[in-house]
């Protein structure tokens, strides 16, 4: 049994591997040859050991072919044909590439991906790439052998077992196992994008998720471990057969995890894309700041002093440009030597940095000099007028819904940075398509009333060779990332809204039931106090989205808000329909729901009660987002589908509503309908939804988002559902026309979409 198997070692900073000019985004241990890494700067690097050192590795190799940026790798041990190995790719540019290693040429170009590739994996003599196109191949010899698609949103990592099998980790935020193109086991628990996969020896497969955490499965779905100490993305995760973990996050960190603990944290200056074991227990992470770091435990290997005190000054230089005094970062403040110039008039301050500090200064006009006030600090005001995300304070924290299914992200944004540089690193982060940059770009000028910002028509994007891209222009794509026919369509996931206000739910709720109290004839319809100790735990459970995977309702707990849907006044239950629109979100809490469901109808009784005329607005808002978010899950398709025809009537009055947020809500259900309704393969449905999305559709002066959702819908129906005739006859190409012609850009693109499928036969 090895040291590392009884205690724990500290791992310090063994060497650096600069060469790469941008983000290293991924890692390929290649046995004892030496390491792989891809990189933003769309190449592929291969570190050999020094000979002269045996501490460091020097760049023997570098691979160039790709046309954007390269993530995944592979390593194939060497053969006869290829003594020194070869090494597989995937890139943003689509393209799976193999090369050789002796001679640093490729020797086969794997085309078929419609979007990014994000994963490479063999199996046997076979290579198996995934993608965000949601599609899983497989390559023999350099030709495809089969496809499929294995999710309906985003595939982010696929990994082999020992045991032969495969499996994939998605947006939709699920695992998948696979023999073959069969799915054996779905994995559900995570809350957010599975970004990482990994084998642990012996145990099962480990995850890392968008959500902060990692878990570790047995290969039966069951969760084994969660592990939670990273406080953003965690984008990786690997094993050593030490049983040692390490995971890379955003946030910064690698961590080391023991038995589920985290052992240690090696900091960096900036996020940690990719973390990797060598074989003899060291740990390679790959950094946004472009550099390659082995960390180790062995004393012998361990960088010189000089190294080691040069990195610990770059992380609190790093530290110190993040730090801000008053609102001002402190990098930006003046030194002592501000204080030479006289100030203009009494009681005048200054601000200067003294070493780590701020220290703010008064002129003293009758003395002529700068009395010290004292040290200054972020009071709370400064952090209540700046948003904060993952620690860090910001003017903008912007919630982003790309749609296509895929969860509200955030955005961080400050009024000093590019957008396009902004915009370009958030994707990246978030592994999303280069092509929504646009969209991101319009969408921070136009909520951040920088609309006069001005653009550099030289620009070129040093990835993907665009022009900027200037709102309300033309866009001009350079053609390098292949781009799939349609923009927008068809429509992958379901849509759900799902933030809400918990404490101000309760607390409407309170309200109502203290006039209830207060009213004779009504006070038997009131909370007893255990009641109203029992809607706060609901509320617990709902707001402990980490631990979904195994929190579980009582069956009281579902039908004491169906009692109340029932008894309270109907001017009274639009808080009770917000809490079960969030029930229904939580896996357990639709799994109890819905046998209430099976017995008896209470659900449709609560849409007939809530929108019965004169319908309360704040009544059609709650029932027709909660009932979108019935979509959310499986179990309640087949409910759907058969009250498809009753739900759409009762709602049908939202379109009219002057209330923009009942019009959007409309949109997402028919369009969640739509993509329902395609999988059933309901033709009569898919009718009905068409004739109520071309309807919306029509509507130009409607608000953007509702129209885009409609106009997803009928795309959406007429790429893949049966009414494409129908549409043809609904004078589609007229609607297609108006949306073309739109100054909004998605609107135009969907327009153009949908304009597209007109002309084909």
């Amino acid at each position: 049994m090895s040291s590392m198997e009884i205690d724990f070692k500290q791992y310090e900073l063994r060497c650096q591997l600069r060469g790469h000019e941008d983000d290293v985004r991924g890692i390929c241990v290649c046995g004892s040859e030496g390491i792989a890494t891809s990189s933003r700067d769309r190449t592929v690097r291969f570190w050999s050991l020094d000979s002269s050192d045996k501490r460091k590795y020097v760049s023997s190799k570098m691979l160039l072919g790709h046309s954007s940026f390269v993530g995944p790798l592979a390593w194939i041990a060497p053969d006869e044909e290829f003594p020194e190995g070869r090494i597989v790719s995937g890139g943003m540019d689509t393209m799976v590439f193999v090369w050789d290693l002796r001679t640093g040429e490729k020797v086969q170009s794997l085309k078929g991906h419609q979007l990014q590739v994000t994963g490479v994996v063999l199996d046997g003599g076979d290579i198996i790439s995934s993608s965000v196109d949601c599609t899983l191949r497989r390559w023999r010899k350099g030709q495809p052998v089969e496809s499929w698609e294995a999710h309906k949103s985003a595939i982010q990592a696929v990994i082999k077992l020992p045991s032969g099998e495969l499996v994939s980790g998605s947006t939709d935020t699920t695992l998948k196992l696979w023999r073959g193109k069969t799915c054996l086991h779905t994995f559900s628990g995570h809350t957010d994008t599975v970004r990482g996969l990994a084998v642990m020896h012996g145990l099962g497969i480990l995850s890392a998720s968008h959500d902060g955490s990692i878990m570790l499965w047995a290969q039966s779905g069951e969760v084994l471990m969660v592990m939670v100490g990273h406080t953003s993305i965690v984008y990786s995760v690997d094993a050593h057969v030490s049983g040692l973990i390490v995971s890379g996050s955003e946030d910064r960190f690698a961590k080391i995890w023991k038995d589920g603990v985290c052992v240690q944290s090696l900091e960096h200056p900036s996020c940690v894309w990719d973390a990797k074991f060598l074989e003899n227990g060291d740990i390679v992470t790959a950094c946004s700041d472009g550099v390659v770091r082995i960390w180790t435990v062995d004393q012998e290997n361990i960088a010189d002093p000089v190294e080691l005190e040069a990195y610990a000054s770059e992380l609190s230089e790093y530290k110190l440009s993040r730090k801000s005094v008053g609102g001002l970062k402190l990098v930006d403040l003046p030194g002592l030597e501000a204080l030479q110039i006289p100030g203009t008039s009494d009681g005048q301050t200054k601000i200067v940095r003294e070493g780590d500090n701020g220290v703010a200064y008064s002129w003293n006009m009758r003395e002529q000099k700068w009395d010290k006030i004292g040290e200054v600090v972020d009071g709370p005001d400064d952090s209540m007028k700046r948003s904060v995300h993952d620690g860090v304070q910001y003017d903008y924290v912007f919630d982003v819904d790309i749609g296509d299914g895929e969860p509200i992200r955030k955005l961080p944004y400050n009024r000093s940075d590019n957008p396009y540089d902004t915009a370009d690193k958030w994707l990246l982060k978030e592994n999303l398509p280069l092509s929504y940059r646009q969209q991101i770009v319009e969408f921070i000028l136009q909520n951040t009333g920088q609309k006069d910002f001005n653009i550099d028509p030289t620009f070129r994007d040093p990835y993907t060779g665009s022009s900027a891209y200037v709102p309300g222009q033309p866009s001009y794509a350079s053609g390098i990332s292949a781009k799939p026919t349609f923009k927008h369509i068809p429509k992958r996931g379901m849509l759900v809204f799902d933030a809400a206000q918990f404490d101000g739910i309760l607390k409407k709720i309170s309200e109502f039931n203290n006039t209830l109290l207060a009213d004779l004839e009504k006070k038997d319809l009131s909370l007893t106090e255990p009641e109203i100790s029992r809607l706060g735990a609901i509320v617990k459970i709902l707001k402990d989205t980490s631990h979904y995977h195994t929190s579980r309702f009582a069956d009281v707990d579902i039908a004491l808000l169906l009692k109340l849907l029932k008894s309270w006044p109907v001017a009274m239950i639009f808080p009770v329909i917000d809490m079960l629109r969030m029930t229904v979100l939580h896996p357990d809490g639709a799994t109890v729901l819905f046998r209430h469901v099976e017995v008896n109808d209470a659900v449709m009784e609560m849409i007939m009660k809530a929108t019965t005329d004169p319908a309360l607005p704040a009544n059609l808002l709650t029932s027709i987002r909660a009932v979108t978010n019935f979509f959310k899950n499986s179990s309640y398709y087949g409910w759907l589908q058969k009250h498809r025809s009753d739900i759409l009537d009762a709602f049908s009055s939202c379109l009219a509503s002057p209330n923009k947020n009942l019009q959007l809500a409309y949109s997402t259900l028919i369009l969640n309908y739509a993509v329902l309704l395609i999988e059933k393969k309901d033709e009569e449905g898919q009718s009905h939804v068409l004739s109520a999305a071309l309807e919306i559709a029509e509507q130009e002066t409607l608000e953007i988002d509702s129209r885009f959702r409609a106009l997803v819908a009928i795309g959406s129906l007429m790429l893949e559902g049966l009414v494409k005739k129908l549409a043809m006859d609904f004078d589609v190409g007229n609607i297609a026309k108006a949306a073309k012609a739109s100054k909004e850009a998605k609107i135009a693109e969907i327009g153009a979409d949908i304009e597209l499928l007109t002309k084909q036969s």
